[in-house]
């Protein structure tokens, strides 16, 4: 079986040769990549002053149909955006989402209870993707278990991710490459040695997901 193309969940850069990507922009929502992507207003950059405007905009371009979901959007303790601004656009977001039924990619900082508790206090009827797992097993196993995906990247080379990643369900699982500049190749690679699996078998697993999450097929 034919491997190719990887998917490749979340990236800031547009797709290499071999690479199914969708690519995540966070400003300049009017000029969109010519392939696949994410929109959403990153907890870094919100502004008080434009976000509402800015989320307007995201509910225009969502009728476009290579937008595959909203996001990266989130919760982020670390940052310095006022924390209940951070909660105030993610729960716009979530609501925005339920109703253009786009998936949303989450970025999540310290804030997993926090955002796990607006996911279900306001009815998050769409599949959601925590982006950039690498947290612990039992948080992973909880998110799994409300029927919410992992996405990993370059952190299942950190040492306690292994572990982590063997154990979680094969039908919850991307991979990416966020923001660093290589491929989705080595990611690949790293995932299938953890897991005991060919290639051929992860990237088979992987195209059903996407299949399943974003109604979409490679």
């Amino acid at each position: 079986m034919d491997v190719f193309p990887l998917i490749n969940i979340h990236t800031h850069s547009p797709a290499r040769p071999g690479e199914w990507v969708i690519q995540n922009i966070h400003k300049d929502f009017f000029d969109l990549p010519p392939a696949f992507f994410s929109a959403g207003l990153h907890p870094w950059y919100v502004s008080a002053a434009t976000w509402q405007q800015q989320l307007n905009t995201l509910k225009e371009i969502s009728a476009n149909t290579r937008m595959m979901a909203l996001g990266e959007c989130g919760l982020d303790k670390v940052c310095t955006t006022r924390y209940e601004l951070q909660i105030e656009v993610f729960t716009a977001h979530i609501k925005l989402a339920n109703q253009v039924k786009k998936p949303l990619i989450l970025h999540c900082v310290r804030a997993h209870e926090d955002v796990l508790h607006l996911l279900e206090k306001h009815h998050s009827t769409v599949p959601v993707i925590f982006h950039g797992f690498n947290k612990g097993g039992l948080l992973a196993q909880r998110i799994v278990d409300k029927g919410y995906f992992l996405s990993f990247g370059k952190d299942l080379q950190r040492p306690h991710m292994p572990e982590i990643f063997a154990g979680i369900s094969m039908t919850h699982l991307f991979l990416e490459t966020d923001d660093a500049n290589t491929g989705i190749e080595g990611v690949y690679n790293t995932a299938a040695g953890i897991r005991n699996i060919s290639l051929e078998e992860l990237s088979l697993q992987l195209k059903q997901n996407l299949q399943k999450v974003f109604n979409i097929s490679v």
